[in-house]
């Protein structure tokens, strides 16, 4: 018993010996360690930030403001997207679009509603450069000032290859047709050069708007509907390229999303026999609906869109819908006190 005493003791005394050889600093004496500057990388990538992220790097630090607001490259493209879309006003385009120190190249508002005919004069006039203009759902323009803008671009730049204008209300053929007579106009010498537009596929669209449209090299988004007569967005049917339906011809599958119903999953066209609801309520086809989970107490599938609205229960390998959920689950003490046991 005498041995393992005498160990801890020496154990103990070793401790207390290391401990005093280390100094004990006073609180004055620690210093935080000062930040340095950003690294060289951050500068290399600020021109390919969406929005949001570079006007974030303004509140980082001074050196990157300095960097963001002194940098032409990065205000050449300006997208701007949700959450920004929802509160940008005519003054805040401005102030974004001056940085480009009219050199501004494409500008693209997705769902801007504050943004007027005369916010996006005063851009245009100011950046005769702009070759993209992509203005869907702005529902605070008029078509008459859509057409001013692109009247404006087609004196002074002859640059405008591309609009996207889709979902701004009360545009009719007469705009539409004076709208590509200014668009032909200063495209002539590169029409030749273009290779031939793809078919719009409505799901393709969903996914990259901005991109499908760049991808179909297209001028305008817009056309008149072979269906109802309207100008709206034609979509074509991807069903083709499967070979299926061999007796119903591509045309007839082509129209706006009011005249021919299609699946939200794969974007091909709906027939009445095999039209299959989706918890949402929105169009499935049957094929997607037979590949895709479903719900444990209703049997309804979710589509691609809204699949994140989900709830997945403890013990189970499947899901549980929103609405049986609800109905279900959070009602549960009040069903069983109508049960008879």
């Amino acid at each position: 018993m005498e041995i393992p005493q005498f160990l801890e003791s020496q154990e103990h005394e070793a401790v207390d010996k290391s401990a005093q050889k280390v100094p004990i600093l006073p609180s004055d004496a620690i210093k935080e360690k000062e930040a340095g500057p950003p690294h060289e990388a951050l500068f290399l990538i600020l021109t390919y930030l969406p929005l949001f992220e570079l006007l974030a790097m303004n509140q980082v630090c001074t050196t990157l403001r300095d960097a963001v607001n002194k940098d032409v490259l990065s205000w050449l493209n300006i997208m701007v997207e949700k959450p920004l879309s929802l509160k940008l006003s005519d003054a805040i385009l401005m102030k974004l679009a001056s940085k480009a120190n009219g050199r501004l190249r494409s500008l693209a508002l997705m769902k801007c509603a504050k943004i007027t005919d005369n916010g996006l004069q005063q851009v245009v006039e100011q950046n005769p450069l702009i070759s993209k203009l992509y203005l869907p759902a702005c529902t605070g323009l008029t078509p008459e000032g859509v057409i001013q803008a692109v009247k404006t671009l087609s004196e002074h730049g002859h640059c405008l290859k591309s609009i996207m204008i889709n979902g701004i209300y009360n545009i009719n053929k007469q705009h539409l047709e004076t709208i590509r007579s200014y668009l032909d106009e200063m495209n002539l010498d590169t029409k030749k050069e273009q290779p031939s537009s793809c078919p719009l596929l409505f799901l393709e669209y969903m996914d990259s708007p901005t991109l499908r449209h760049d991808k179909c090299h297209t001028t305008i988004d817009l056309e008149v509907c072979p269906k109802c007569d309207e100008v709206r967005m034609v979509f074509d049917c991807p069903r083709w390229a499967c070979k299926r339906m061999l007796e119903r011809s591509v045309t007839e599958c082509r129209g706006c999303k009011f005249c021919i119903l299609r699946c939200l999953e794969c974007g091909g066209c709906v027939d009445s026999q095999e039209i299959e609801e989706a918890v949402c309520g929105d169009i499935l086809c049957s094929d997607c609906w037979l590949h895709l989970p479903k719900c444990n107490f209703c049997n309804k599938p979710y589509c691609k869109q809204h699949s994140d609205n989900k709830c997945c229960t403890s013990g189970s390998t499947g899901f549980v819908c929103e609405v049986c959920y609800a109905k279900y689950i959070v009602n549960l003490p009040s069903i069983v006190d109508y049960v008879d046991f």
